[in-house]
């Protein structure tokens, strides 16, 4: 995804970030040993949170084990894994190569392309074990891509798209948590999207590429405000769903990264926007 649903580390206790960092481990040697070396590109702390809250809400039984691996070959470190996790990994690599491929289509990345070539077999096992998220992943990013192409100025459309696809992969089961855990993904991955668009905003109009908030911030004298706000608006939906799921595991966790930790880049990104506004009268 695009690593903004992370942890805002100096509210952790000292234990929760060894469970949070645990769990993002854990995630890493899943994907090396279901996909290979090659997988561990994916890893995320996005999809890290995705294993917390399905953990917190399903608490799986946890295998907790102190390993070495290439990032820290000199010192063990805790690893949880549980079924959430091989789930989480399998997620990782349906998201990482369509999106890819998408990257691949909008822009031209040879990088891109080069990695979804690489992970080409791991995306195929990942899809047979789940072929109707794979089918969706890919309707999602396919719907996305025509309004890029299309130039949609609506951010909230491409938003959904994005959202929708999200809202899939947080569904584990079909149970009676389902369309809960669908709302939290939904408006998180608005959330994710938008927060995008805001982050690379001033890459995009210097390089010509779509941007579906270039519109709004060309003609809204209080952009910033506004982008403040509807991120808000996702991400007060998103919380509201997630405190309807019966948590007590990994909570404090879960409610440090929606509460805190996915403010951290747009209001760093916002203090640099209004700071070259001041020195070069806009951004």
């Amino acid at each position: 995804m695009y690593g903004y649903i992370r942890a805002y580390k100096p509210e952790l206790r000292f234990r929760e970030y060894d469970v949070y960092q645990a769990c993002y481990c854990g995630l890493c040697e899943a994907l090396h040993r279901q996909y290979g070396t090659a997988a561990r590109w994916t890893l995320s702390y996005d999809m890290t949170f995705l294993i917390l809250l399905l953990t917190g809400l399903y608490e799986p039984k946890e295998q907790k084990e102190q390993c070495r691996c290439m990032a820290h070959p000199f010192r063990k470190q805790m690893h949880f894994r549980s079924e959430v996790t091989s789930y989480a990994a399998d997620m990782s690599i349906l998201l990482f190569h369509d999106k890819c491929m998408d990257d691949w289509m909008d822009e031209r990345k040879f990088s891109r392309r080069a990695a979804a070539g690489v992970l080409h077999h791991g995306y195929r096992l990942a899809q047979n074990k789940y072929p109707e998220k794979a089918k969706q992943i890919t309707a999602q990013l396919d719907a996305l891509h025509a309004m890029e192409k299309a130039g949609e100025t609506n951010p909230e459309l491409p938003a959904g798209c994005f959202g929708t696809l999200l809202g899939e992969l947080f569904v584990w089961k079909d149970d009676i948590w389902e369309k809960t855990l669908r709302d939290v993904g939904f408006y998180l991955g608005k959330f994710i999207y938008l927060l995008d668009a805001y982050d690379d905003l001033e890459h995009d109009r210097k390089k010509g590429c779509y941007n579906p908030l270039l519109s709004l911030s060309a003609s809204d004298p209080a952009f910033h405000q506004t982008c403040e706000r509807l991120l808000q608006m996702m991400m007060a939906s998103c919380a509201s769903a997630f405190e309807r799921l019966p948590i007590l595991k990994y909570d404090e966790i879960l409610r440090n990264i929606l509460y805190a930790g996915v403010w951290t880049q747009f209001y760093q990104r916002k203090k640099e926007y209004e700071r070259q506004e001041n020195d070069h009268g806009s951004i």
